[in-house]
C-alpha cells in the first residue's frame, strides 16, 4: 500500500507540475513510445535472466504491494516454534525426528502457517537439525556451516534488485531510441506544415521523457524496495542461526530463544515477558499465528 502510494506521488507531482506550467496532457499521451520502451526493457530482462529468476522477479515485483509478513507477531511464533523444536530436540531423536523430517505434516508447524509456507526457512531449520541428529558437529563448524548456507541464499536473492537495477540504467537509453524513431517519422513530414513537425517532435521527446521517468521515479525504487524486502526477511535466518547455535552448545531451550531475541531487529522484537507469557500460552492455544488462521 505505501509502495502504491509513493508510485501515485510521483506521477501526481510530474504530471500536476507539467500541467500546471500549461502543459497539455494529451501531448504526455504516447502510447507507442511506452511499448518501445517498455518492450525492449521487458525482452532484456527475458535474454539475461534465467526462467526462475524470471519467475522469482514476477512474485517479488507483486510482493512490495502486498502486507509484509515481517512483523512482531511473526517473530514471536518463531521463537516460540524454535523453543518447541530444541525443546523436543534436548528430549531425544525420537521425538523430534517426526516434526523435522516432515514438516508439513508436524502439527507442530501446522501451527505456524505463515512460518510454515516459507520454504526456504524451515529447510534451513529442519535441515540443520536432522544433521545435529545424524552427526555431532562442533559450534564453530556449525556456524560457517550456517552462514555459508545463508550466504549462498543473499547471493541468489541479490539477483533479484540487480536485474531491475541493470533495466533502470538502461531505460533512458531506450527512452532515446523512441526519441530518435519518432525523429526518424518526422522527417518524413518536413512538408505538412509547422504545426504537424510541432507536434510530431513534441511526441517523440515524450520517449526520453518517459525513459528517464520510469527509471529513477519508478525502477530504481521498486529495486530499492525489494532489496530491503529481503534483508528484511533474511533476518529471520541470522535469528533462527543465532537459536541453534545456542543449541548447539548445550544452552537451555529457554536461554537459546533469548539469544534469538536479542538479535530480532529492535522494531519487531518481543519483550522478555511477552515471549515468555506466549511460550506458557502457545501449549494450549497454538500461538499466535494458529490464533489469527482460525
Amino acid at each position: 500500500m505505501v509502495t502504491m502510494l509513493g508510485f501515485i506521488v510521483v506521477i501526481v507531482s510530474v504530471i500536476g507540475g507539467y500541467l500546471l506550467e500549461g502543459g497539455h496532457m494529451h501531448v504526455l499521451w504516447q502510447p507507442i513510445e511506452l511499448l518501445i520502451i517498455l518492450g525492449a526493457a521487458i525482452g532484456s530482462i527475458i535474454v539475461a535472466c534465467s526462467g526462475d529468476l524470471i519467475k522469482a522477479l514476477i512474485k517479488n515485483v507483486i510482493g512490495v504491494f502486498l502486507p509484509s509478513k515481517i512483523s512482531k507477531q511473526y517473530y514471536l511464533d518463531l521463537l516460540i516454534l524454535m523453543h518447541d523444536l530444541m525443546k523436543l530436540f534436548s528430549q531425544g531423536p525420537q521425538e523430534i525426528e517426526k516434526h523435522v523430517e516432515n514438516p508439513e505434516e508436524s502439527k507442530l508447524f501446522q501451527k505456524y502457517p505463515a512460518i510454515l509456507a516459507n520454504h526456504h526457512l524451515i529447510a534451513f531449520i529442519c535441515n540443520t537439525m536432522i544433521m545435529q541428529l545424524s552427526s555431532a558437529i562442533e559450534p564453530h563448524d556449525l556456524d560457517d556451516l550456517l552462514d555459508t548456507d545463508i550466504k549462498a541464499m543473499h547471493e541468489g536473492e541479490a539477483l533479484i534488485p540487480k536485474t531491475i537495477n541493470r533495466v533502470a540504467d538502461a531505460l533512458p537509453g531506450l527512452g532515446i531510441v523512441a526519441a530518435v524513431l519518432g525523429i526518424v517519422i518526422t522527417m518524413g513530414k518536413l512538408s505538412q506544415g509547422k504545426e504537424t513537425i510541432g507536434h510530431s517532435v513534441a511526441a517523440a521527446l515524450i520517449g526520453t521523457f518517459l525513459g528517464v521517468l520510469l527509471s529513477y521515479g519508478f525502477f530504481q525504487p521498486l529495486a530499492a524496495k525489494i532489496e530491503t524486502k529481503l534483508e528484511e526477511e533474511g533476518k529471520t535466518f541470522h535469528v533462527i542461526k543465532v537459536a541453534l547455535l545456542a543449541l548447539a552448545r548445550g544452552t537451555n531451550p529457554k536461554i537459546c530463544v533469548e539469544f534469538a531475541r536479542r538479535s530480532i531487529p529492535p522494531e519487531f522484537r518481543p519483550e522478555f515477558k511477552e515471549l515468555e507469557v506466549a511460550i506458557r500460552e502457545a501449549g494450549g492455544s497454538g500461538g499466535g499465528a494458529a490464533k489469527k488462521a482460525a
